[in-house]
């Protein structure tokens, strides 16, 4: 009889536990505008949360969508750590999609209208350090600020989500640090070294469920940019190249993304493979 009841209550607080990951929750997705952050907003509205997206444009990269008409659309400066609290103050869950290829000391950020999906261009003060590293620490400094008193009974981790890249990996996988510090222009080197400060940032956090996706190059069929690369990527990472990941569809990642925040279980680095485990939840 009390294994009996034992059993009861485990399946009980299964239940509950299910019933609580799957409410509806209030999400910030900074960089919402974005080729990824609208892919984020339109998978979390179509999941049954509450999103508000925040962004330099503050205005919907797609009006007349019905998944991002739902969209609460902020404009505003992910650097300036006051409009940051005010967002993270009111949220659930966090998502950081602000990118960034060639910031302005690359020399290439003219570039970014060609690969970047939403076509924008960099701001003057956009070097990776501000737009990752700064946008990044204001957010974990905020979640933590409003987690500095530990409630009754104690609280779950905040989910953040940060949009890393595979690359930021080669430390990790045999003959990266060397295609890292003998091939790899100066301006990756910078930019994967603002995404790993932001990945060391959240593993050290007690209060941030830190989920990190590094995903190699993203696409869906209208980036003509990197549709030519997908292949070449995609066999080399079939072959077992270990410094080259399969690439991922734009779809998969936002779903990834999204899953983390309703799953507790989910913390840490999640390269393609995990990505596209948890997109099919």
């Amino acid at each position: 009889m009390r294994i009996l009841k034992l059993a009861g209550l485990s399946t009980a607080s299964a239940f509950f536990t299910t019933v609580a990951n799957n409410a509806p929750k209030k999400v910030a997705v900074f960089g919402g505008t974005g080729y990824v952050g609208s892919a984020v907003c339109e998978r979390l509205v179509q999941k049954g949360h509450d999103v508000t997206a925040i962004s330099r444009r503050g205005a919907n990269p797609r009006p007349g969508d019905s998944n991002l008409d739902q969209v609460k659309w902020v404009k505003g400066d992910a650097t300036d750590p006051s409009t940051v609290k005010g967002i993270v103050k009111d949220a659930d869950a966090v998502v950081h999609a602000i990118g960034l290829l060639f910031d302005v000391d690359s020399g290439l950020e003219k570039f970014n209208t060609i690969v970047s999906g939403s076509k924008s261009l960099p701001g003057e003060n956009s070097t990776y350090d501000n737009i990752t590293r700064k946008t990044m620490f204001n957010i974990c400094d905020a979640i933590e600020e409003k987690y500095a008193f530990p409630k009754i009974g104690g609280q779950e981790k905040f989910p953040l989500c940060f949009v890393s890249a595979a690359e930021a990996g080669w430390p990790e996988v045999s003959g990266g640090s060397f295609v890292e510090e003998k091939l790899a222009p100066e301006w990756l080197k910078r930019y994967l070294g603002a995404k790993r400060v932001v990945e060391d940032r959240l593993r050290k956090s007690d209060k941030i469920r830190g989920v990190i996706y590094r995903p190699s190059l993203i696409w869906d069929w209208t980036k003509y940019d990197v549709l030519p690369a997908i292949p070449i990527f995609n066999l080399a990472s079939a072959v077992g190249v270990p410094f080259v990941d399969k690439t991922i569809r734009v779809e998969t990642l936002a779903a990834a993304i999204v899953a983390g925040i309703e799953d507790d279980s989910v913390q840490g680095v999640q390269r393609y493979m995990q990505m596209e485990t948890l997109a099919r939840n």
